[in-house]
């Protein structure tokens, strides 16, 4: 049988009559929850953690910081683990180096003293433990700050995906998301995540204005003039959009990819609107969403965003997101189907 060498030191853990206990005893529980705080970060599970704490109530004030309590009355102050289990968790600390272990000749955990002060201790001593608190304490701090920066990026990608589902309902996008915040994430992943969310919601969010309420006066001559003035902006409006459509065969003749769902030759407008609005379901855009493209920017020039995006294929990575952009959102005054066609035209030489 072998034994670990033991150094004799003189009795010092057992304070004077009306003497304070040393401050390492009474902090011994701080230093406890900062490792069961971290306890990830050195490979420890809960049942490691229940244990060291069956360990440190064991503990008295005044009466140093070895364990001299049996495995059995160990395993049962844990709650009824067998012994191999008990055995295995302290092997794991004392890989780590939060205890150490001092065996007597028969294996027995106990204290001796000699008349003049010297005591040999053996038994499970978590003097290394209460040795490693700052070390402890600042790991547990740097593990609470990044749980609550998760905390705090979390919060921050849920608040743009309430936006996003709100200004585009049938963006897949969001759904995608939720799923990944399923799981238990890392602040890069996070992090990265969050700048995926905002560069989706830069691409998607709507920077409509909120019109302003209209007073109108009780007469009636005023109000005569306005409706005139009314009818004329809608004219005015009409003409814009028509100054800015392409013809239809321009349009059928670059955009062969719809044009090729059609059982029959496109020639007039109505029947490129007809037509768009099939194809507006097929590819992921909402029915509301295409009539209310139509309402914004026109018929005509909403139909073309179908024909265009669905020409551009895999250019585009989310159809109903980009026609909401383009029609609804930030990059509505950036639409011009004639120059979109042009360049289509040029780069598939469909004009030449």
């Amino acid at each position: 049988m072998t034994f670990t060498k033991l150094s004799i030191k003189r009795k010092k853990s057992y304070p004077a009559p009306g003497k304070v206990a040393p401050a390492t005893e009474t902090d011994v529980w701080a230093i406890f929850r900062a490792l069961r705080d971290s306890h990830s970060h050195f490979g420890l599970r809960p049942g490691h953690m229940q244990t060291l704490q069956a360990l440190l109530s064991f503990l008295k004030t005044g009466h140093g910081e070895t364990v001299f309590a049996s495995n059995f009355e160990i395993c049962r102050r844990i709650g009824g683990i067998d012994e191999r289990t008990l055995r295995r968790h302290i092997d794991r600390f004392l890989v780590l180096g939060f205890i150490t272990r001092h065996d007597s000749p028969n294996r027995k955990r106990y204290r001796v003293r000699s008349s003049d002060g010297h005591c040999i201790s053996y038994g499970l001593s978590l003097t290394p433990l209460i040795e490693r608190a700052d070390e402890l304490l600042a790991i547990a701090q740097e593990v609470e700050n990044r749980r609550r920066d998760c905390v705090f990026i979390r919060k921050q990608i849920l608040t743009i995906l309430a936006q996003l589902e709100e200004s585009c309902p049938e963006n897949t996008f969001v759904s995608e998301v939720r799923k990944t915040l399923r799981r238990k994430l890392s602040e890069v992943e996070y992090r990265a995540l969050l700048a995926e969310t905002e560069n989706e919601y830069e691409l998607t969010s709507t920077a409509v204005d909120v019109p302003k309420a209209t007073h109108l006066p009780a007469n009636d001559g005023q109000n005569d003039r306005h409706l005139s003035k009314s009818e004329k902006e809608d004219k005015d409006l009409e003409r814009r959009e028509n100054a800015k459509k392409p013809e239809v065969r321009t349009l059928t003749l670059v955009c062969r990819e719809a044009t090729a769902f059609s059982p029959k030759k496109l020639t007039t407008w109505n029947e490129v609107e007809h037509h768009a609005q099939t194809l507006a379901p097929m590819m992921g855009i909402h029915t509301t969403t295409f009539e209310k493209a139509k309402k914004a920017i026109g018929t005509q020039k909403a139909s073309c965003a179908i024909f265009i995006m669905l020409q551009l294929g895999n250019r585009i990575r989310n159809f109903g997101a980009y026609f909401h952009s383009i029609t609804l959102g930030k990059r509505v005054n950036q639409f011009d189907p004639i120059l979109l066609l042009k360049r289509l035209a040029n780069a598939e030489g469909a004009l030449a």
